[in-house]
């Protein structure tokens, strides 16, 4: 008998999928209101200077971490049912159910066997079964109700949120018997672990709470492994000690960042979209290209863009964006699952453009060692280059098919608007300078009274821009029978909301704050704009209303508080949960197994380590989130390249590897057939979810291109740019060269490309963006040097280089290993001594070939030196061509089948060209 099919309730919508589709009654709503913008209170007190102003319910890192998981799994078991909405099936979830209630069985066998032999674990075995068994029964039961929160999951969130906040409220007493847990801890322990993986599999879906299951097996099951990846085992009290009681495995750094940093990134794009600004960044763009080809294609990747630069979430890119531009899309002419699979594939590359990235990307900052300006530093070209070439997609898909744009408000003739153009670039690159410049003088002359004169300056800017947009009439909803918007009272009507991005990027790039100080300055930034923007608006405009419009703003807000705060769920139980899978790596030295293990099945090649990775965080991507995606593969994987690399002679900066990760990381939104993204954009398109992401993954074609090309060319991340001529000819042949890429991959350039021209593109496309691997194979880029000359290279490398030098030591198996290595060195000091030392790296004063000691978690440290080690050379750029030579042939190879294309000139596209029409009604 073959199980009937769900179909998904209509109140299941997409940006459901992270936020929780239960729908209870009022009073468990209001609680549910009430917690959430409790959680964001909480996260802004610790982000800020207060506690430590005030020395009043200062928390410490270990606490809030705590206090941060139990905010997400207590919201989770309210807001998420133990069968998902979408889900057409109930037997997987109804497997899981059986399992857990075998395993529940198993340890009540257990702990009464050891109980009746007077063994100490036995009780704590029993309670762990009878806890698996009250997860199992909803499960087994086959129904959860969307209306209300059934008596189970109150009991869960209670108990899932107590057994957070265990370290909290106990952290003291915990850490006096620290490696010597009671009972009592061992079954909080353990019931905290059971209740999140069960929050995960609701939250997420199965994929991370079986992984991290299998890991967990993998702990207790070392010796009855395989001999390759055997290990001695661990008792249940250690195993628990390291994943629950400690900050290595659930509350690690992985939850760590997501308490940091991500939480008040989230909650910025938050009351930015609902103070409007995601509006105001559609319409901007529409008003900008809607009448070119393609123009709500067009639109759609820059609103998109636009709104990646607050949000680090695909899905709700996807689904705020994809209500205006899908529909449009499909005006001018594109098929449903192509309108679909634009906007996912823009919204995905959201996570790509700085200054809000994915969650993954502040990760990064722990994983690396390295700050969030670097990440950001690094991450800029590949994510510009990316859009660049998505427009370059859209383009010449319309071109294809023959389209046109949406009708212009007002003609004007193409020279007028070039002169408008670079007039109000002009203004914009000198209004920037003069801030910078400006605030710099002020810095100097005011001292601490600059940051009081500051922020009257920044008020003062916020009033006059909000007074510009008041000017301006409310504007008209896009989906009107009208033509497109002008672009001047498109761009003055929202100025106001540029304010709290120069507030984010000026504390990160200019004050070097922390990431979490930063966010928290534009957060409370933001809080005034939602508070004061419609009560101002009200007064300039003197329409009254401002008691109305005042009780607005104080709406807004604190539903921007519960938005965030519910946005951040799945972020914070993903991050929590793959901590289980990097504690039991560091628990059993599960990494240095996969070394050997991957060193054995790609024979050392170092491509095909690439290629495995890619697949394997592909292969994950079909089941998990982009966060704990990038956790699982950055611990697994990421080491693995580097040192794969250098025992290729290829020396690959940590950063590029992780970047690497990350970037097959975002395509867990896309990878059919279960890529969020593309689930929500079909639903918004109203097109198959399979078909509309199997298409978006085309699209994304060019970003998993990318990251080959930055692991063997690393300028193209700005390691080992040094001036500005050199910077332009980066981004100028790297741009040239994925739009050829793009090109080649589409079938289309000037017209419809044949077969050889596609893979003359190809070859046009490899050379412009990896110009150094072909010059490699020409001449050597380092040479090596005596060590003895160590201090001098060190002296005279400038501000932000890379020290390259080969090292020879024993490593933690007694082996004695070769390893050539590059790592970041930061400012430049007087004494190139303590410059090695900031970088970790400690070498005796007086034989200064030889490692004294290696600072943990340090540049050095995380590229596998080790104290003790001799350095046997250092590595100096050669005397060779500029390997921008190459460009030159490329080029001429783009010309000559730009020109045989021209030459043939068929028809624009199979189709007559459509008019231009007008926004439908």
């Amino acid at each position: 008998m073959t199980e009937p099919e769900r179909t998904p309730p209509q109140s299941a919508a997409p940006q459901e999928i992270e936020t929780g589709a239960r729908h209870p009654g009022t009073a468990t709503r209001g609680l549910i209101f009430v917690v959430a913008v409790a959680w964001s209170l909480f996260q802004l007190w610790i982000a800020s200077p207060l506690p430590d102003a005030l020395d009043w319910f200062t928390v410490s890192d270990t606490d809030a971490r705590a206090v941060h998981l139990a905010f997400a799994v207590f919201l989770a078991f309210l807001l998420f049912p133990a069968f998902r909405p979408t889900a057409r099936r109930t037997l997987p979830t109804r497997a899981f159910g059986i399992a857990y209630g075998l395993g529940g069985l198993a340890l009540l066998a257990l702990g009464a066997w050891q109980v009746a032999g007077l063994e100490r674990p036995g009780e704590v075995y029993a309670a762990l079964g009878a806890a698996l068994l009250l997860v199992a029964w909803p499960l087994l039961r086959g129904r959860d109700p969307l209306d209300r929160v059934p008596a189970f999951d109150w009991l869960y969130a209670a108990v899932a949120a107590f057994s957070a906040l265990y370290l909290y409220l106990f952290h003291e007493t915990l850490a006096d018997r620290a490696g010597a847990p009671t009972e009592v801890d061992l079954i909080v322990a353990g019931i905290g672990l059971i209740l999140l993986l069960e929050a995960a599999r609701r939250v997420l879906g199965p994929a991370l709470t079986l992984i991290a299951a299998i890991f967990l097996f993998y702990t207790f099951a070392g010796p009855l492994m395989p001999d390759l990846i055997a290990h001695r085992g661990a008792s249940y009290p250690r195993a628990m000690a390291q994943q629950w009681l400690s900050n290595e495995g659930v509350f690690g750094i992985a939850l760590g960042v997501s308490t940091s940093f991500v939480f008040l990134f989230v909650l910025f794009g938050a009351l930015l979209e609902r103070a409007g600004a995601g509006d105001y960044f559609i319409r901007v763009a529409f008003a900008l290209l809607g009448h070119l080809r393609g123009g709500p294609a067009k639109a759609a990747v820059v609103a998109s863009g636009m709104t990646g630069l607050v949000s680090g979430s695909s899905i709700a890119n996807t689904v705020t964006t994809g209500t205006f531009t899908v529909p449009l899309m499909k005006r001018v002419g594109f098929p449903a699952h192509k309108a679909g699979a634009v906007e996912v594939a823009s919204s995905v590359n959201g996570q790509l453009m700085p200054p809000v990235m994915g969650a993954a990307a502040f990760l990064m900052v722990e994983y690396v060692g390295i700050s969030y300006v670097e990440v950001l530093k690094h991450a800029i070209l590949p994510a510009l280059i990316a859009y660049i070439a998505l427009l370059y997609i859209v383009h010449l898909e319309a071109c294809k098919g023959g389209m046109e744009g949406l009708q212009r408000a007002v003609g004007g003739t193409l020279r007028g608007r070039l002169i408008a153009f670079g007039l109000t670039l002009t203004s914009l690159i000198i209004l920037a300078a003069a801030v910078y410049w400006g605030l710099g003088w002020i810095k100097d002359v005011a001292g601490e009274r600059a940051a009081w004169i500051i922020a009257g300056l920044l008020f003062a800017a916020y009033l006059v821009l909000l007074w510009i947009a008041a000017r301006e009439p409310d504007p008209e909803p896009l989906d009107t029978d009208r033509p497109l918007p002008r672009i001047g009272p498109v761009l003055l009507s929202g100025m106001h909301f540029v304010l709290p991005l120069v507030v984010l990027v000026w504390a990160l790039v200019v004050e070097r704050l922390s990431p979490g100080l930063a966010a928290f300055w534009a957060v409370a930034f933001m809080i005034f704009i939602v508070l004061t923007q419609r009560p101002l608006v009200a007064l300039m405009r003197g329409t009254g209303g401002l008691l109305q419009a005042a009780w607005v703003g104080v709406w807004e807000l604190f539903h921007g508080f519960a938005t965030g705060a519910r946005n951040m769920i799945g972020i914070g139980v993903a991050t929590a949960a793959a901590g289980i899978i990097v504690g039991t790596v560091a628990m059993t030295g599960l990494g240095l197994v996969l070394t050997d293990v991957v060193d054995t099945l790609s024979g050392g090649n170092l491509l095909l380590v690439l290629l495995l990775t890619a697949l394997i965080s592909l292969i994950l991507g079909l089941g998990l989130p982009t966060t704990a995606n990038y956790i699982v593969v950055a611990t697994l994987m990421a080491p693995i390249v580097v040192e794969l690399g250098a025992q290729n002679d290829v020396l690959i900066p940590l950063i590029a590897a992780h970047l690497f990760v990350f970037y097959f990381g975002i395509m867990a939104d896309v990878t059919p057939p279960v890529g969020l993204a593309s689930f929500a954009g079909a639903a918004v398109a109203k097109a198959d979810p399979v078909r509309t992401g199997v298409q978006a993954f085309a699209y994304s074609l060019r970003t998993v291109a990318l990251p080959f090309f930055f692991i063997f060319n690393s300028q193209l991340l700005l390691i080992g740019v040094d001036n500005a001529f050199q910077l332009a000819l980066v981004f100028l042949g790297s741009l040239a060269g994925i739009l050829a890429f793009t090109a080649a991959t589409q079938g289309w350039f000037l017209t419809r490309s044949r077969h050889w021209e596609s893979a003359l593109l190809l070859v046009v496309a490899f050379t412009l963006l990896a110009p150094t691997v072909l010059m490699d194979r020409i001449a050597p880029a380092h040479v090596s040097e005596d060590p003895a000359t160590l201090t001098e290279v060190v002296d005279a490398a400038p501000d932000g280089a890379s020290l390259r030098l080969r090292a020879t030591g024993l490593d933690l198996e007694g082996r004695e290993v070769t390893r050539t290595v590059m790592f970041p060195l930061g400012e430049r000091r007087d004494d190139p001594l303590e410059r090695l030392s900031e970088a970790g790296l400690d070498v005796d004063p007086e034989e200064r070939t030889r490692i004294r000691t290696v600072a943990f978690e340090s540049p050095a440290a995380r590229v596998g030196l080790e104290g003790g080690w001799e350095i046997t050379a250092v590595l100096v750029p050669a005397e060779r061509p500029s390997p921008y030579w190459f460009y030159l042939p490329a080029l001429a190879l783009g010309l000559m089948v730009a020109w045989n294309q021209r030459r043939r000139d068929p028809p624009a596209g199979p189709g007559p060209a459509t008019a231009a029409p007008t926004l439908p009604a």
